[in-house]
């Protein structure tokens, strides 16, 4: 069933509305002239008994059939969503069906075919024409059909937005391409004109694309008087193609192609099937049965690259392409349960031969059988199982990477690498709230307006919007304090407990932060302990207000919650200035201890250092730096500001003076120099330096004034 949840134009394709009409004018009972042989019991005839005479089908026999195959495959492999609506033409048109769901079905349109009647070659070919029928199509693709109106009703505000596109199948005798042209203009003058129609109507929609497939049906032995033609767009609406085909088993071939080239299908081959006799029963004899089926059963083939095994079958045309797989004994039971990746509904191409009928009849008893892929060498690959469920034949698609009679994979050998650390347990307890269970179709929507089945993809919705799989790659999954709020923000809508439940956890939280708590974070790929407190509390804030920011448009409720985190999360400003300057505080004391500790260490280098330079230094230099000895006035003082570092007048700087002067000039630069220290003289200080200006008075070394 098509579903009804969706938005844009793509919701409806071309292949949702498929309108068959089919020539009922005199012409078509004409004969195809291919032999149908209806005697066949050859030896078993008496001697003397005449032979019956082959016979041969009309052009409308052919044309019925063949569309009664393209209807039984769509509707074995599609039993709902996608409909056809089959007209007759001749004098007028003879619609057989609508686009209800109840109609769709061979039966029904066999019963109506039986009442139409063979064509009438008596009556006037100038009053039939395939026109009413083309007309009649068109205006029943601007029919809205069930899955159309449920699609218009679920989307009130946006029911434009709802595609409506169909495809026109014609079988008819065409005479020349000016008559196919003809055709042509014709359905597209109709579109435009049901179109204008449709804008001002709730009971019709416009056509938004329009596919015309012409198929001219001539008798064999006749000239060809319809070229074929490829897809050509005639206008933005309208896309048109031509085939003609002879009558008879190219026309089947045609349309089967067709069937799978309209609904995306494929061709699989069952080769090697033991059926045993029905005139030898102790004999048995391989047959192969061909089955169609969606074409995303053969989709590993295209991932793993294993087409070459695709053969090609010569079946008429020699233009169809079949996977072939091969038959396995059947070992197992529709009890044992195997790894399918896809299930996809079958039909047979040739229902009523005896190898697809015994085929169809040992699966719906309740066998399955397992299909394996065709090797030259090495070890068999099963990659497909037949089993039938609730009296359908379904293809299912084995997990072929791996046989399934080892042991499964390790859950260290995933697509993530040798990862160890999966949320098992979570994903378990993930899979419990989320189990499906059977529910009656007749209960039909609950009190909210939804299917079961849309509550059920809106809760896996909600709980899989962000859910890590990795332990290393979350935090707050890994705290029982976050379990109360990460199990209730999960919900469609939040009360007014589940609000405060929620608020409280988040006051938790920051109760564990001011405490400096621990927290769960991997260390793993990340060198030493891993990050700071500060660092973890932030990780976890962030990955929180994540997880809530996810369902925060769900309901007020949770917009609640979100304010409640980016409160806790603000700090107040004077908090933020207070921490400011405990860390520049701090940064101070760590800094000054640092100097301290170098200080201390070159103070003791130096006082080290200092006996070793009185002890090497010369004899006179002993006897002028003495304390005893009076010192020179015009001698330069040892410390001045501007040149900290003494020098001599010849001869090499000692190490010691060298890194004298560099202590000097560090400190030097940390506080004001003392004024009495840069001037004075062999490390004492003057005094009464202005007394001479002042009383006329000199002074010397010792102290005393003289006139």
């Amino acid at each position: 069933m098509i579903s009804c949840m969706g938005t844009g134009i793509n919701m409806f394709g071309v292949s949702h509305k498929t309108v068959f009409v089919v020539d009922h004018c005199p012409y078509m009972a004409e004969s195809s002239r291919q032999q149908v042989e209806c005697d066949i019991l050859t030896k078993s005839r008496a001697q003397g008994m005449i032979p019956l005479a082959p016979i041969s089908k009309s052009l409308w026999t052919c044309a019925v059939e063949c569309s009664m195959e393209y209807c039984r495959i769509l509707y074995d492999v599609y039993p709902s969503g996608k409909l056809v609506n089959y007209i007759v033409s001749d004098s007028e048109f003879h619609g057989l069906n609508s686009w209800r769901q109840e109609d769709q079905s061979t039966q029904e349109l066999m019963t109506s075919l039986a009442g139409i009647g063979p064509p009438n070659p008596q009556e006037d070919p100038e009053c039939c024409s395939i026109l009413h029928g083309l007309v009649a199509a068109v205006e029943s693709l601007c029919s809205i059909t069930e899955y159309q109106h449920e699609a218009r009703k679920a989307m009130m505000e946006t029911a434009d937005r709802v595609a409506n596109r169909g495809r026109i199948i014609c079988l008819t005798n065409a005479k020349s391409d000016t008559h196919v042209r003809m055709l042509e203009d014709c359905v597209l003058e109709t579109i435009q004109e049901q179109n204008k129609l449709a804008a001002g109507s709730d009971r019709l929609m416009p056509i938004q694309q329009c596919e015309l497939v012409l198929v001219h049906v001539y008798p064999q032995g006749d000239d060809i008087l319809v070229s074929d033609r490829a897809k050509k767009e005639i206008s933005n609406v309208l896309i048109s193609e031509v085939h003609s085909v002879r009558a008879g088993r190219h026309l089947a071939s045609k349309l089967n192609m067709l069937v799978q080239h309209h609904f995306d299908l494929a061709s699989t081959t069952i080769t090697n099937i033991p059926m045993k006799e029905e005139q030898h029963a102790n004999t048995s004899a391989n047959y192969d049965v061909e089955l169609l089926h969606h074409r995303d059963a053969h989709m590993e083939f295209f991932k793993s690259g294993d087409l070459h095994m695709a053969g090609s079958t010569s079946r008429d045309s020699g233009l169809k392409e079949t996977v072939t797989l091969k038959w396995c004994t059947p070992r197992t039971n529709s009890v044992e349960l195997h790894y399918c990746t896809g299930a996809y509904r079958i039909s047979p191409v040739d229902v009523n031969s005896r190898p697809s009928s015994c085929l169809t009849n040992f699966l719906l008893n309740g066998r399955s059988v397992l299909l394996e892929q065709p090797r030259k060498s090495g070890s068999k690959v099963i990659s497909h199982m037949l089993s039938c469920h609730g009296g359908e034949i379904f293809l299912h698609v084995l997990n072929s990477t791996r046989s399934t009679l080892e042991d499964p994979p390790s859950i260290s050998e995933g697509c993530g690498g040798r990862v160890t650390d999966y949320r098992i347990k979570d994903f378990g307890e993930f899979m419990r709230e989320n189990r499906l269970t059977p529910f009656p179709e007749s209960s039909g929507r609950d009190s909210s307006g939804k299917f079961p089945s849309d509550r059920s993809k809106g809760q896996l919705e909600r709980h899989t919007r962000y859910w890590p799989m990795i332990i290393s790659q979350t935090t707050i999954f890994n705290m029982q304090a976050v379990v109360p709020l990460a199990n209730l923000i999960v919900k469609e809508s939040l009360t007014e407990e589940d609000v405060l439940t929620c608020q409280k956890t988040v006051y938790n939280l920051v109760d564990m932060e001011r405490k400096n708590d621990p927290l769960p974070i991997s260390t793993v790929g990340s060198r030493g302990k891993g990050p700071k407190r500060d660092e973890q509390y932030r990780i976890m804030w962030n990955e929180l207000e994540t997880l809530v920011k996810a369902h925060v448009n769900t309901s007020e409720g949770h917009q609640r919650v979100l304010e409640c985190i980016s409160a806790c999360r603000s700090k107040p400003a004077e908090e933020e200035e207070r921490k400011k300057r405990g860390r520049k505080r701090e940064d101070k004391e760590e800094k000054a201890e640092k100097n301290g500790k170098e200080d201390d260490k070159s103070w003791q280098d130096s006082e080290r250092l200092k006996p070793v330079e009185k002890e090497e230094a010369p004899e006179s230099e002993i006897i002028k730096d003495s304390p005893d000895s009076p010192e020179p006035l015009n001698k330069k003082p040892r410390l001045t500001e501007e040149v900290p570092v003494p020098e001599k007048a010849k001869g090499p700087v000692s190490l010691l003076s060298m890194w004298t002067s560099r202590i000097t000039a560090v400190n030097s630069r940390k506080h004001q120099e003392f004024a009495g220290r840069i001037s004075s003289v062999n490390n004492k200080a003057e005094l009464y330096q202005h007394l001479k200006d002042e009383n006329g008075m000199d002074t010397h070394e010792n102290g005393k004034a003289t006139r």
